[in-house]
């Protein structure tokens, strides 16, 4: 029997319900995962210190994510985009995590991940010298509005002495090695997949800090159980399936709309550091967070134009 129109206009409603649905549960449960990371950091690293743990996760990510690519035998790059991935690696999964895991022996996790989210202003400021895209009015207002909010948070740690200023300043580190490497890995995106190009990454910076491996290697037998967890998880999970989960919606939605999710990471960031650690970042540091996600959201139009030329990268975590 012949199914009725209705009945089928039905299935076909429900399909792309699903179809939207999917992608959007895929980037919320990402951004939730590397809002998490900043907790993680938090907390493995008054065990670990800042290169052992960056060691320890990208190895364990590299390991992950090895596997995937595998399953999905997945070509790999040409040799004319292995410069650019390697700078890439070296910079956004080596200086990145190592700047991070610093700061966050300094600063609360929710500071960190306010910071660390004004990495989008570097990516468009980048991309108006090098790539040559101009410095058009929103864009300028946005990078004066987050730069202020930046100025607020350090007031706000400067409150709680030298050591917290430092985190901040790593922040800022960690965001621009960030800015820098997305800048210089769009080309590459085009050609190869964003899971390859995240899993090569991965193994580069676990290669660049391998000088810490004696580091690690002495402080695995004193670190407690709960940091040890917290260092496997931050490779397996917001690496190796944050990214995975991310790969998935990027490719079934907009770059602007994927963007647009990441403004969940602070706030997220900040309610799990409640609620996992007891911490949160000082009353002004709040403002200053607000502030840094106005300017990118002011300097979003020249992000859109940026994002239209080459898929989108995923912020790092």
């Amino acid at each position: 029997m012949e199914a009725s129109p209705d009945y089928r206009a039905r299935v076909r409603s429900a399909s792309v319900r699903r179809e939207e649905l999917l992608p959007l549960a895929a980037a919320l449960l990402t951004v939730a995962l590397w809002a998490s990371a900043f907790v993680g950091i938090r907390s493995a690293g008054r065990d670990i210190s800042p290169g052992a743990l960056s060691l320890c996760r990208l190895v364990v990510g590299a390991v992950a994510l090895g596997a995937g690519i595998g399953l999905r035998r997945e070509p790999l790059p040409t040799r004319r985009d292995l410069p650019a991935i390697v700078l890439c690696g070296v910079l956004w999964f080596g200086v990145y995590n190592v700047a991070l895991n610093a700061a966050e022996r300094r600063v609360d996790a929710g500071t960190a991940a306010m910071l660390v989210n004004i990495g989008p202003i570097f990516i468009a400021i980048l991309a108006g010298v090098f790539l040559r895209e101009g410095f058009p009015r929103a864009l300028v207002a946005g990078c004066a509005i987050a730069f202020a909010g930046v100025v607020v948070i350090g007031l706000a740690t400067s409150e709680e002495g030298v050591h917290a200023g430092w985190g901040a300043i790593l922040c800022i580190v960690a965001a621009l090695a960030y800015a820098i490497a997305v800048t210089v890995q769009k080309p590459v995106l085009a050609r190869v997949s964003g899971l390859q190009v995240t899993f090569l990454g991965c193994a580069i910076g676990a290669v660049a800090c391998l000088p810490f491996a004696p580091t690690l290697a002495g402080e695995v037998g004193d670190a407690r159980g709960s940091a040890l967890a917290w260092a496997v998880y931050l490779g397996v999970v917001p690496t190796a399936i944050g990214f995975t989960t991310w790969a998935y919606a990027l490719a079934r939605t907009t770059a602007g709309r994927m963007g647009s999710t990441t403004y969940l990471v602070p706030p997220l960031a900040i309610l799990m550091g409640w609620a996992i650690l007891g911490e949160s970042p000082p009353a002004l540091a709040f403002a200053g967070g607000a502030l840094c996600l106005a300017g990118v959201g002011v300097a979003r139009g020249q992000l859109r134009r940026l994002r239209r030329r080459a898929p989108a990268a995923a912020p790092g975590a």
